[in-house]
This record gives C-alpha cells, sequence and structure tokens, in this order.
C-alpha cells in the first residue's frame, strides 16, 4: 500500500512538472485582468477543505486543486478539519465541500469528521478517500450522507471528477 502512494505522490508530481513548469499555478499564470475582473473572480472561488494525515498527499492534492482554480485550505486530522470548517463558516466563508480521509490513526478520522460537521451543517458536501474499497463506508457512501468518493492512491481525474461532481468546475 505504502509503494501505490508512493507511485502516485510521483505521478502527481510529473503532473504539476507537466501542466506548470515554471511552478506557477494556472490562476496565476492566467491573471491578467482589472481590480474588478479580480474581485469576480474571488467570488467565484470554490472553496474546499482537504484533511489527509500524510501531509506529502495533502500537500499535492491541495496543488492540484488549487492549479484548478479552487480555494483550498488543510488539515491533517478530523479535529482540526471540524474547528477549520466551523470557523469558515462563522466567519461567513464557508467551504463548498470537504473531503475526509476516512482512516487517520489515533485521531479522529473522516468519517467522524463528516458526522460533527453535519451537526452543525447539515447540508455539508463531504467526499471521503479511502485506499481500503472494501469498506463498507466507501462500498455505501450515499447511504451514509455522503456526496462522492475518491479513491486512493488518487488517480487525477478520479479526483477532479468527484469534486467537479459535487461543486461543480471551479469559477463557474
Amino acid at each position: 500500500m505504502h509503494q501505490q502512494r508512493s507511485l502516485n505522490y510521483h505521478a502527481m508530481q510529473d503532473f504539476h512538472a507537466q501542466h506548470h513548469p515554471s511552478g506557477e499555478s494556472h490562476t496565476d499564470s492566467a491573471h491578467h485582468g482589472s481590480e474588478e475582473k479580480a474581485t469576480v473572480e474571488e467570488q467565484k472561488k470554490v472553496r474546499v477543505l482537504v484533511m489527509d494525515d500524510e501531509a506529502p498527499i495533502l500537500e499535492l492534492t491541495a496543488r492540484l486543486l488549487k492549479s484548478r482554480g479552487y480555494e483550498v485550505e488543510t488539515a491533517l486530522d478530523g479535529d482540526t478539519a471540524v474547528t477549520q470548517y466551523r470557523a469558515a463558516m462563522d466567519e461567513g466563508h464557508p467551504f463548498s465541500a470537504v473531503i475526509l480521509d476516512l482512516t487517520v490513526p489515533e485521531k479522529m478520522g473522516g468519517y467522524d469528521a463528516f458526522k460533527a460537521i453535519q451537526a452543525f451543517d447539515p447540508g455539508v458536501k463531504a467526499i471521503v478517500s479511502s485506499g481500503y474499497s472494501h469498506e463498507p463506508i466507501v462500498l455505501n457512501y450515499k447511504a451514509y450522507g455522503i456526496a462522492a468518493v475518491a479513491p486512493k492512491p488518487y488517480r487525477v481525474g478520479e479526483l477532479l471528477g468527484a469534486v467537479e461532481g459535487v461543486v461543480g468546475k471551479a469559477g463557474n
């Protein structure tokens, strides 16, 4: 399993290098508008919270989503994700979706974080991720109130498809 994630880590690095060789994100290189246009673009940003206990996966997932125009915040465990989600709601800048890793050793995992968020935001759009495709939550995610599944190791198309299926493409 670890080897698959390492290969995926390199594949996502390759994806980033191929699509942004200068290190700039797509939104950075395409930003040539007036202040008014920037304000409109900021209003259209789709906010996504990503929680994963593996920092390299978390970082690459955030970079991928940002390169596609999403505004992304990250958390290393469920408790932190719940706190960030609630704070964003309280500040009037709620997340459009949250991606939650189901398995977080010794800390709150994705399903418990989802239930905690759902208690104060019944309309939460959650995407769960797991490398264990046989888990009941993964197999029957809709029965649990979850919007989508992003299997691990992540494949760029599957991850983006899950996010776009839940919240649409960034900027639309």
